[in-house]
């Protein structure tokens, strides 16, 4: 193996482990408190794959993104949680995916569009699981909170964003 394949899966499994880190520290934050709807969450792994799809591009990105999911699920989501996670997920990566390059979308609108997205796919999983579509009940009020939740992890993409590009002009000079 080169030292380029080297050195992106050792990026891809720092990143893996970034985001498993991230979804853990989130099960600390009350969000429940200010949105009292079960299972709400910012969504803060979305943070990584939104960096790996802009940075390393779609094959990476989705490799990181199917790693944290079978990981997360392996370290206490089970294998409901493995399919909320992953269909969720691969809904939101590919809206990502298609809406990231188009005109007039920042990633303030990618993030928000992936976050619908994995709500969307969240609720086919729950319709799947439980047998009854009346569950498609909750999907407005969590298209609702993904504009904020979408917001928040947009934003902070964008801020490390801004960071990476200072650091990379101060180093190239």
């Amino acid at each position: 193996m080169n030292r380029t394949k080297v050195n992106q899966i050792t990026l891809c499994a720092i990143l893996v482990s970034m985001a498993l880190v991230l979804s853990y520290i989130e099960h600390f934050i009350p969000l429940q408190m200010l949105i009292p709807l079960p299972g709400v969450k910012l969504g803060l792994a979305n943070i990584v794959t939104l960096m790996a799809l802009f940075f390393l591009g779609t094959k990476s990105a989705f490799t990181i993104l199917i790693l944290r999911c079978i990981l997360g699920s392996v370290f206490g989501g089970g294998i409901s949680g493995l399919a909320f996670s992953l269909i969720g997920g691969i809904c939101a990566m590919t809206v990502m995916y298609i809406f990231k390059n188009c005109k007039g979308i920042s990633i303030y609108g990618v993030s928000m569009l992936g976050a619908a997205a994995h709500n969307i796919g969240q609720i086919l999983v729950a319709i799947f699981l439980m047998g009854s579509v009346y569950v498609i009940g909750y999907l407005p009020y969590l298209l609702v909170v993904s504009v904020f939740t979408g917001l928040a992890t947009g934003s902070i993409c964008a801020g490390v964003f801004r960071i990476l590009k200072t650091n990379t002009q101060i180093t190239q000079n």
